[in-house]
């Protein structure tokens, strides 16, 4: 009979491969977040702008001053 040998083989994650995966999640997070990103904050922008002009609207009759303090000085 033969005798069989199993050795467990451990997988450590060395140093350099470790960076190796920090640096490629990086880069590929910013190459998936930036247009995200940039989408979201547009979406917000618009959203912001919308209701500044729509409480100037609102209020135009009131004195600049008393419209800059309620809807925000966008312009």
């Amino acid at each position: 009979m033969f005798k069989e040998e199993i050795s467990v083989r451990q997988n450590t994650i060395k140093r350099k491969h470790l960076i190796q995966s920090l640096l490629t999640g990086l880069i590929i997070g910013t190459i998936a977040g930036t247009p995200v990103g940039w989408t979201a904050h547009q979406y917000y922008y618009q959203q912001r702008l919308a209701q500044t002009l729509l409480c100037r609207e609102q209020n135009k009759n009131k004195p600049l001053t008393v419209v800059d303090s309620m809807c925000g000085r966008e312009f």
